[in-house]
Formats: C-alpha cells, structure tokens, sequence
C-alpha cells in the first residue's frame, strides 16, 4: 500500500492536487514534493474557505492533517 501511494504521489509531482484536511478545509495547488509522512510541499496553494478561495502561495502541509487527496486521475 505505501509503495502505491508513493507511486501515485511521484507521478503526481507538478500537477495540481486538492486535499482535504481534517477540519474539512479544502487546500488546492502544485505539489512540489512529500517525505515518507505525507508532508507536502504545494506552491501556488490556495484554501478554500466558505467557497471562496484565499491564495497562500507556498505551503507545507504536515501529513497527519491530510484527510482525503485528489489528483488529477481521480
């Protein structure tokens, strides 16, 4: 399973992806990279907030907040 998430993460490097956090926030941008623990580095990041979008720009988001991940093959 960690093998496919690592492929699915890899073959999603500079392309945007979405994910749900654990507090139902939705964060939008291009990932950039990610460690073993789902920590993410996004750029051109953006939280969807009361369905309005606030841009953030560059952003780590640590792994154990991570709900739901939405690639574009999704």
């Amino acid at each position: 399973m960690v093998d496919q998430i690592t492929e699915l993460l890899n073959n999603t490097k500079n392309k945007p992806i979405s994910i749900k956090l654990r507090n139902d926030v939705v964060v939008k941008g291009i990932l950039l990279d990610f460690d073993p623990t789902m920590n993410l580095t996004l750029d051109d990041a953006e939280y969807i907030l009361e369905e309005k979008p606030v841009k953030v720009g560059k952003i780590l988001l640590r792994g154990n907040n991570i709900q739901v991940l939405i690639t574009p093959e999704s």
